[in-house]
């Protein structure tokens, strides 16, 4: 009887981490999706127009949320903040596409994945935060692995991993202003609040560089829009579900999902010294989710989104 009554205590929770791994995996097909499509449509579109239409069709299923959730889900007390975590946010997603555009779609994921090393250093001197020598062991570990895709030399570095490198570090800054922002505001709000500003600020672009959709292309976008959508709520549900430690190694899916993509659409093939860079980089990643793991049971324990700034990212804001 114990032993029927354990396994049956423990069955539910397998079944989270099970449903858990099942969302972060469909999270980063769905983003990788929405990646494919704006490094395609980037061939014809300007490059915020692409980011418009992104941000526009996500900006449907984000208020249906505020809608559901209640006028509360609208009230702020950091309008400021979020302005600023937007225009970081939105800096980020602008690099990101325009290093999809400039190099192989596998090449600017992997050194996207160096995001949550630059989150680690920052958060020292913009949050206070206090990093074990594990961890800043781990990050120095990481970097060598940027260093090795971005392979700086006597010879010129390649200018789509200099815009994939920029794109990583804003993204990590927009990762700090999104700590700051969960300390007080819901999810939600800064959901909304960020989809909302991006639309507005692309929007006042588009007289400026703007080419007119056929119906294919215009659908091509909404279907950006909404795996980018998709790909936010189910990695949300992935960490709602199991704990970052669980959830973590499986974001790194998305490499894998780049890379077929990238094959299928334009022949392109990782070159081994972006796949041993993008090794170590996420080796990093892995032991410091372990180690944290370790050393703080408790949490590991728990179902906080912890794994968003310690994990991989690659999510274009």
């Amino acid at each position: 009887m114990p032993a029927t009554t354990a396994s049956a205590a423990e069955s539910p929770s397998r079944d989270s981490a099970r449903n858990g791994i099942l969302s972060m995996l469909i999270a980063m097909a769905l983003m990788t999706v929405m990646n494919a499509l704006a490094k395609s449509l980037a061939e014809s579109y300007p490059l915020t127009e692409v980011t418009f239409f992104r941000n526009l069709f996500a900006l449907v299923p984000a208020a249906a949320m505020v809608a559901a959730g209640g006028r509360q889900c609208l009230r702020t007390t950091h309008p400021l903040g979020h302005a600023w975590r937007s225009v970081i946010g939105l800096t980020s997603m602008l690099l990101l596409f325009w290093s999809y555009h400039l190099m192989p779609l596998a090449n600017a994921v992997a050194i996207s994945y160096a995001a949550p090393l630059f989150v680690t250093a920052l958060s020292v001197p913009l949050l206070g935060e206090r990093v074990r020598a594990h961890r800043w062991s781990a990050v120095g570990v990481g970097f060598i692995g940027v260093l090795v895709m971005v392979r700086p030399s006597g010879e010129a570095i390649d200018s789509g991993a200099l815009v994939a490198l920029a794109a990583a570090f804003s993204y990590a800054l927009a990762m700090i202003a999104m700590r700051q922002l969960g300390r007080t505001e819901r999810p939600v709000t800064t959901v909304f609040y960020f989809t909302l500003i991006c639309t507005v600020l692309t929007g006042l672009t588009l007289p400026f560089a703007w080419v007119t959709p056929d119906w294919h292309g215009f659908a091509l976008m909404a279907l950006m829009g909404l795996a980018g959508a998709g790909s936010q709520y189910f990695s949300t549900r992935a960490y709602s579900l199991a704990p970052a430690v669980v959830i973590g190694p499986f974001s790194y899916s998305g490499l894998l999902w780049a890379t077929l993509l990238g094959w299928l659409m334009w022949g392109d093939v990782p070159t081994p010294v972006v796949l041993t860079g993008a090794g170590i980089v996420i080796l990093s990643g892995l032991i410091v989710l372990l180690r944290e793991a370790r050393g703080t049971a408790p949490a590991a324990k728990s179902r906080v989104a912890v794994g968003g700034a310690n994990g991989p990212t690659a999510t274009a804001g």
